[in-house]
């Protein structure tokens, strides 16, 4: 194998591993990421341990409940007299999985009053763990089903427009040329913000979601047209036609599967892309709100110069998108080399 498949295959099974985490969130978690623990704001990660103050080794690890330190706001001391341990396959919170499956079963857990901050808390006391996976799957979803709508729309026009040429052409790639005219982040913001902005949480997801796919069609169409340019003229397409086939049956046969091979490619680049366009208006109160987690709203606590200068674990959702991006590049740097070899 070679270098390329390699850091392709690492870069994809990355990619997966983190979508599964996210899809399986409620189980990984073991709090729900709206339940809210006053007592504790911008608690630090809870340190699992090992040892007990006497030096003996536990097999199972245990923790120490926090208690707040009098006149130092975020300020956090472990009580040591009573330890609790970790436990495995508890029960807790109702979730669902993948968001259809009802379960109740969490990998991790401790006994009240003690708490499993893995990734510290946020400022109403609520598990950072929790927050950023079930953010992770807002945003990592949101680009995912963005990037289909775009490529489906441009694949649909593009095609089309190729395939046909003349006015049909004209028409689909003025309209094209209009969009890449526009600033494309300023044209998302100015379309999102047209819209109401006091949705339910879904509801804010699929506008955010609709507004992503429907603002950028016009790269995938171009990539497209150009692939339907060529296709139309191959030889086995002027072949097929002269036997007497349609136009529906040339674009869905001989068309369209070579314009998908282009695309594919295009979708490894566009869904880090949209990822970040999710995560750039949720952080502006453009996209998803709360309660609903998403890794832009998460960051929007960091607006406030203290939470960013003392929390850094605050910072973890924006930290994520970094080797998100490199692993989605990563994975189109090696889609475009096969494409060339396969051409």
């Amino acid at each position: 194998m070679t270098s390329g498949r390699r850091s392709a295959a690492a870069a994809a099974s990355a990619l997966v591993a983190l979508h599964l985490a996210v899809l399986g969130a409620g189980f990984l978690a073991p709090y729900s990421p709206t339940a809210q623990d006053r007592r504790l704001p911008f608690a630090p990660p809870t340190r699992l341990r090992f040892f007990d103050p006497q030096g003996r080794l536990h097999l199972r690890p245990f923790v120490y409940p926090l208690v707040a330190q009098e006149g130092a706001f975020g300020a956090y001391r472990e009580d040591r007299s009573h330890a609790y341990p970790v436990r495995f396959f508890t029960t807790g919170a109702s979730y669902r999985i993948a968001g259809i499956l009802p379960a109740r079963i969490h990998l991790l857990g401790v006994d009240e009053p003690a708490r499993l901050f893995l990734l510290g808390s946020d400022g109403l006391g609520r598990d950072q763990l929790a927050r950023f996976l079930h953010g992770g799957g807002v945003s990592l979803f949101a680009g995912l089903l963005a990037a289909g709508l775009s490529l489906g729309i441009g694949m649909t026009l593009g095609t089309v427009a190729g395939f046909y040429g003349r006015r049909v052409d004209t028409l689909v790639m003025r309209a094209a040329e209009l969009f890449f005219a526009l600033p494309w982040l300023y044209l998302l913001c100015a379309v999102r913000a047209f819209l109401p902005l006091d949705l339910s949480p879904g509801l804010a997801f699929v506008v955010v979601v609709a507004v992503i796919g429907l603002v950028d069609w016009a790269r995938p169409a171009r990539l497209a047209r150009g692939v339907a340019l060529v296709a139309r003229e191959r030889d086995f397409v002027l072949a097929a036609r002269g036997f007497g086939a349609g136009d529906f049956y040339l674009i869905r046969r001989h068309v369209a599967p070579q314009a998908l091979g282009v695309l594919v490619t295009q979708a490894a680049v566009l869904v880090p892309q949209y990822v970040l366009a999710e995560v750039t208006l949720s952080f502006l109160g453009l996209g998803v709100a709360e309660p609903l987690p998403s890794w832009g709203n998460m960051l929007a606590a960091l607006r406030q110069y203290p939470v960013m200068a003392s929390y850094w674990w605050m910072w973890l959702p924006g930290l994520a998108l970094v080797p998100v991006f490199l692993a989605y590049h990563a994975l189109a740097d090696a889609l475009r080399s096969r494409s060339r070899v396969l051409a």
